[in-house]
């Protein structure tokens, strides 16, 4: 399957900089996968994603954007991209609608018309196609001043996407917004990627986000650390996952894990049990004491990124 996003050996070199902001990196990603790009702050992925969507030049490498060469073919690439900042560009004087139909016709998509009820059939249809999706249909011809941070957002959503791309880019399209916004605009990405057929290229800070990606890939000072699935990287680097287990009678339960040569440490609830390669059945199935706690820790992707920064020597900036 051919890639619809294809970088190779990508160099951003400022003026002055003793360093490359992106230093020879090479990547792709397939149509309709969901590709993470994570790294601390100062790692290149700005730099990165904003060459990606033509708005900064590269130094040196090749990109391909759905086919079309980023450098003799920018206008072609921009038609086939949407994207979404962290900072909403939005007039909060003018409704939800009224910021489309500007954007709209500021790219050339539909000609300007100063009512809604003039514009072209195809742009209704695209915006009620879309306001339902992502759930404000209702709320189009409001001022965007009455709207909550999570709504903005989905505006911000249906504004990218109005020219039907291939490609959705996001950056921190979550930063700011509370936990139940976040989770609300999540639900809301997802169903757009299934019903758009979209892929979606994303950057954040907020691990949790990265853990339905189809593959990450993980950048720090320019450079490539990993780039596999979220289970590959878990797998690959948190070597000991952990249980806690617990019963009344604990100095039974303790003789049983020392006779078994498991290692575990004794909280004031419960005792923490690592492993490595065998599997919690695999224990639990050799322990004869009856349990009164089980909870089985599934290794995150927070917590193999951050292994992943102490072992290269690199850490997250603060």
């Amino acid at each position: 399957m051919e890639s619809i996003i294809h970088v190779d050996n990508l160099v951003k070199q400022y003026k002055k900089a003793k360093q490359p902001s992106v230093n020879h990196i090479s990547f792709d990603v397939k149509p309709g996968e969901f590709f993470a790009f994570l790294g601390p702050n100062g790692a290149g992925k700005t730099t990165t994603i904003s060459i990606l969507t033509t708005t900064l030049s590269m130094t040196s490498g090749t990109v391909k954007i759905a086919g079309y060469d980023l450098e003799k073919e920018a206008k072609k690439v921009r038609e086939n991209i949407g994207i979404i900042f962290q900072n909403p560009s939005l007039d909060l004087d003018l409704s939800a609608e009224e910021n489309i139909r500007l954007h709209v016709s500021t790219y050339g998509l539909y000609p300007y018309r100063p009512l809604y009820s003039l514009m072209p059939k195809a742009y209704k249809d695209r915006i009620e196609e879309l306001a339902e999706i992502v759930g404000i249909r209702d709320t189009m011809f409001k001022k965007l001043k009455t709207f909550s941070g999570g709504m903005k957002r989905k505006l911000e959503i249906i504004r990218s996407l109005m020219h039907n791309p291939k490609i959705l880019f996001l950056d921190e399209p979550t930063q700011g917004l509370d936990p139940s916004s976040r989770l609300s605009l999540w639900q809301y990405l997802q169903k757009v990627r299934k019903e758009e057929n979209i892929t979606i290229f994303l950057t954040t800070h907020y691990l949790d986000e990265a853990e339905e990606a189809d593959r990450i890939c993980i950048l720090n000072q320019g450079e490539i650390l990993m780039l596999g699935t979220p289970a590959e990287m878990k797998n690959r680097l948190l070597k000991d996952k952990t249980m806690r287990i617990d019963a009344n009678d604990r100095p039974a339960l303790q003789e049983e894990l020392e006779r078994m040569d498991v290692w575990y440490t004794e909280e004031d609830h419960y005792l923490n049990v690592s492993y490595q390669e065998q599997t919690p059945q695999a224990i639990l199935s050799q322990i004869k004491t009856p349990l009164t706690m089980l909870d089985v820790q599934q290794p995150t992707l927070e917590a193999a990124y951050v292994d992943l920064l102490k072992q290269t020597g690199r850490t997250e900036d603060k």
